[in-house]
């Protein structure tokens, strides 16, 4: 009688079904391939080896061998940065290639400091560059610093407040003055730490958004807008910041949910005793009523629609009431107050039906004249003091809890204030319009694509851009006006003061005075011209320009689509005529491993810096990479610890690949290494199994990863090398190798599994270079052979030679190798003990790695046609079709001791599962307890039957043997 073990039998899974837990050396006596001066003791060989090896590779001072360290060292990175840098490497050459690969780092503010969403964008911008460097493209990764106008303005404000000095208290020359020297000696903060996820930017090329070059190409983009009529000035509703005493961007808006309070006030309807109830989050607002709204399908209020309201605390001043559809009938009263001067949607609205805009607030935000006595009281207290005396009065009717969506400035955290302001804005509509059909005609390319489709909604309903800021800091805007002229009438756009002067001369006369708008521009105008005024526009003549304009990719997080990515497109085509990328890559926030954004509240924070002392900058870059672009992810210790251990793992296989390889002088062995050709498919055919199914693997995984890497499927390429190096390669094709390298007689067989272990781990670390540089690189100047740099050494060829029938081959010997481990460990085989077998295969094929592999005797392994005479006392484990073992029971355990264990098991396992039918068969057990446990009892009754029952086949198998014996 047999007992047949298939690989999905439940026996079999076993933790010892992995390779790379086992030690073939404990199993069998070490031998190596003959080698000159083979009278030596290995050890000592070894040391040789090392002595001249080790020595090639840290000659310079920069490179450790895993000879002399047990593991990477993390504090090297640093090391090797400097000297990729020094070589020059980062720069882009056209030695290789003609069509280059152009990336502009979106620029960081210059007062920032390393976060997550850096070393997001740094890692998946460098893994592109490194990619087509390496593919022979001429590379530029133009890096550079944002001057942040409002961030780096309040910085500087606290610090002089921190020496008693007000921003005020300063001219503004002598105010700018400050901040540039905190620019010098604090900005390069944040470059320095890009620099240590090991960005390969061209730093001879960094640029800053206030540097000379690229102020002249703000004040030129703003010229020609305003030539052609597209800027205007005028007085606008906009996002103000009191404290900062500016307009704000949407961007730097941010709306948080926190409790506030709904106030119901009467509005007396006038010449009637009748009112209108409006609720409203904001009643220090209602001296800037122009209308009362209603939904003209109210039943509740259309006999009032027409009529006039009296607004409360202002003297009996009329506002009329409308309808207008777009009123929320179920929100509050139904009844909506129209202050067009404070609200964005009532300012859309009065502008539509062409009520009046009254504005009841100072810059500062005080209540203003318009507000009678409440003048100069803070927007606060004035609604503190408006309700108490709206109770007085008995216009107030009730206050109650009510959430609101807050918008706070992104920066100081105050709450913004709708404004109406004098402002310089951009019309945008003709703009939008280019920037949507280059998308349509497929001259730009968004990734993930569904964001095309919010890209093109939020241009299709774009709105005017308002450009300039009430800051100190930043491109002040080119416009001068004349002294005792009215300032919206008559104004000079120029490049220059001395320019200005000379056009006011022209037009006014020469005794005119001018003077500059005080103002500045956006940061996100200058932003908008990157990818070509870092480049040297608007000189088209300029060497960068030509060479490398248009650029190629465009990569950021999708949070900036609008603000940022669209405005490029927009201002690229309008400036240049092209689209200034044909790519953009957007990739997802970071999160906390509880899928939480991180935030200093939730005390989630994790700091790049503190990541890569802890865990390496390979780890952190190669765990951040294997994202989905667009999609969030979530960053855990668990997932930086694995990959800590990835880089361990590459390290030791390293180490392993340099412990046997021949000594530099044994020219015979270096020789026939070199012979062996692996873009050849006869040399590759004629390959022992083991080598031809790992190199086969290989040429499919480089073709696999190759096309990856071309559609920027960054975290299929970092899976798919992970997976080939750890289970194909060090699980696998390392164990399978020592079978050559320590006990086969032939120098042939042993010269293949080096130049093999040397072909394959050489093309993995150039496959898995750019996301785990610096590890990858040290190990490739410690590998024998030329010296040039992995990260300028071509990428791996493709369309090499494969051979599907030695994969299927390998794959089934995997199969057996596995269901043997699997035998061994259910019938608890010491690990020592080597044990007969006899296969059943149409040919003899590797018997020493399957003996080392499955811990076999190999004197006792036996290759035939058909089952061996003593098949009815084996363990009967099929691989595959066509190949089968027998494994003789008696040599793997003692079969009474273990016929007497599995019937005390079988008893308890019977007590178990008789209790837990006993549990289904109570109706009251059933009935009552709820469905979910319910459940679970019957899967873990269902589970003990499975189990009772291949513990009695296994029981009877084991008798029947005993019987047989006997």
């Amino acid at each position: 009688m047999t007992l047949q073990m298939t690989l999905s039998s439940p026996f079999l899974l076993s933790s010892c079904s992995s390779a790379h837990r086992l030690n073939p050396l404990l199993f069998s006596k070490r031998r190596h391939c003959p080698i000159k001066f083979s009278h030596f003791p290995f050890p000592l060989l070894t040391k040789l080896r090392f002595l001249t090896v080790a020595a090639a590779a840290t000659e310079n001072g920069v490179f450790t061998s895993p000879e002399n360290a047990k593991s990477f060292d993390f504090s090297s990175e640093e090391r090797i940065y400097n000297w990729w840098e020094s070589q020059g490497f980062f720069k882009p050459t056209f030695d290789r290639g003609s069509d280059p690969f152009v990336v502009s780092m979106p620029p960081p503010n210059v007062t920032g400091s390393l976060h997550m969403g850096h070393a997001m964008f740094v890692t998946l911008e460098d893994i592109m560059v490194r990619y087509n460097r390496m593919k022979g493209r001429p590379t530029l990764w133009l890096p550079g610093t944002d001057h942040a106008g409002i961030a780096t303005q309040l910085v500087v404000e606290k610090m002089l407040a921190s020496e008693g000095i007000k921003r005020t208290d300063l001219s503004r020359d002598e105010f700018t003055k400050r901040v540039w020297e905190w620019k010098e000696k604090y900005g390069g903060t944040i470059t320095n730490q890009i620099k240590r996820l090991g960005a390969s930017c061209d730093w001879t090329r960094e640029r800053f958004t206030l540097d000379e070059q690229l102020s002249q190409s703000v004040i030129e983009a703003f010229i020609k807008l305003h030539e052609k009529g597209l800027i205007y000035q005028g007085s606008y509703l906009v996002n103000w910041s009191p404290n900062l005493q500016t307009a704000v961007s949407d961007l730097e808006v941010e709306y948080s949910e926190e409790p506030g309070t709904l106030y119901h006030i009467k509005y007396r309807v006038a010449g009637q005793s009748d009112f209108l109830t409006v609720a409203t989050t904001r009643p220090e607002t209602l001296f800037g009523d122009v209308a009362i709204a209603v939904n003209p399908k109210d039943d509740r209020y259309s006999k009032f629609i027409g009529k006039m309201a009296i607004v409360p605390m202002t003297y009996g001043r009329h506002v009329p009431i409308i309808a207008d559809r777009h009123v929320d009938k179920d929100f509050g009263t139904g009844v909506l107050k129209i202050s067009p001067g404070h609200d964005h949607n009532d300012y859309y609205l009065a502008r539509k039906l062409g009520l009046p805009i009254l504005n009841v607030m100072n810059k500062d935000g005080t209540l203003n004249e318009v507000a009678g006595l409440y003048c100069g009281l803070d927007r606060f207290e004035a609604r503190k003091k408006l309700w108490s005396e709206l109770e007085e009065t008995g216009l107030a009717i009730k206050k109650e809890p009510h959430n609101l969506r807050v918008p706070r400035s992104q920066r100081g955290g105050e709450i913004i204030e709708p404004l109406v302001s004098k402002q310089w804005f951009v019309t945008m509509e003709p703009l939008a319009e280019k920037a949507l059909r280059a998308v349509e005609k497929g001259e730009l390319t968004i990734m993930p694509e569904r964001f095309e489709k919010i890209y093109n909604h939020w241009l299709s309903n774009i709105k005017d851009w308002c450009i300039s800021r009430q800051l100190w800091w930043g491109h002040r805007i080119p416009v001068w006006y004349i002294v005792g002229k009215n300032c919206e009438e008559d104004y000079i756009v120029a490049r220059n003061a001395d320019e200005a002067l000379e056009k006011a001369h022209e037009k006014y006369g020469k005794n005119v005075e001018i003077y500059q708008d005080p103002d500045v521009l956006d940061t996100w105008f200058s932003s908008a011209l990157w990818p070509f005024s870092t480049l040297g526009w608007p000189d088209a003549s300029a060497e960068d320009f030509k060479k490398f304009y248009p650029t190629t990719m465009l990569e950021t997080g999708h949070d900036i689509l609008f603000f940022w990515v669209a405005r490029m497109v927009m201002m690229g085509i309008e400036f240049t005529g092209t689209v200034p990328f044909s790519y953009v890559y957007l990739h997802g926030l970071i999160r906390d491993s509880q899928g939480r954004k991180m935030s200093k509240t939730l005390g989630n924070v994790i700091d790049p810096l503190d990541t890569i002392k802890e865990f390496g900058t390979d780890a952190l870059r190669f765990t951040i990479s294997l994202g989905t672009a667009g999609q969030d992810l979530n960053l855990s210790t668990e997932r930086l610890t694995a990959n800590k251990a990835f880089t361990n793992k590459l390290w030791n296989a390293g180490k392993f690949v340099l412990q046997n390889m021949p000594s530099q002088t044994d020219v015979s062995a270096w020789e026939a290494i070199k012979n062996c050709k692996f873009d050849e498919e006869e040399s590759v055919l004629r390959l022992p199994l083991p080598e031809c199914w790992v190199v086969s693997e290989l040429h499919v995984l480089i073709d696999m990863v190759t096309a990856s890497y071309d559609k920027f499927f960054f975290g299929d390429v970092g899976r798919e090398i992970y997976d080939f190096f750890w289970s194909d390669f060090a699980d696998w094709y390392i164990e399978a190798s020592k079978a050559r390298l320590y006990q086969s007689g032939a120098d042939s067989a042993c010269s293949e599994a080096q130049a093999v272990l040397l072909y394959v781990f050489k093309n993995v670390l150039k496959l898995l270079h750019p996301f785990m540089p610096f590890v990858t690189e040290e190990l490739w100047q410690a590998l024998p052979g030329p010296k040039e740099a992995l990260i300028v050494s071509p990428w791996p060829q493709t369309s090499l030679p494969r051979f599907p029938n030695s994969i299927k081959k390998f794959e089934n010997f995997q199969a057996l190798t596995r269901a043997i481990r699997n035998a061994r460990a259910e019938y608890s085989v010491e690990p020592a003990k080597r044990i007969s077998a006899s296969i059943v295969a149409s040919e003899e094929n590797e018997k020493e790695v399957l003996a080392l592999l499955s811990r076999l005797d190999l004197q006792n392994i036996h290759f035939a046609d058909s089952p061996p005479g003593d098949a009815n006392q084996s363990v009967h484990l099929v691989a595959s079709e066509g190949l089968e073992a027998y494994l003789p029971l008696a040599d793997m355990v003692n079969i009474s001791v273990e016929a007497e264990r599995l019937s005390k098991r079988l008893s308890k396992m019977q007590v178990e599962y008789d209790g837990l039918v006993a549990r289904l068969n109570s109706q009251k057990f059933v009935e009552k307890a709820p469905e979910d446990v319910v459940r679970g009892v019957r899967e873990k009754a269902a589970e003990a039957e499975e189990k009772i029952k291949l513990t009695k086949n296994r029981l009877a198998f084991l008798k029947s043997s005993i019987l047989v014996s006997q």
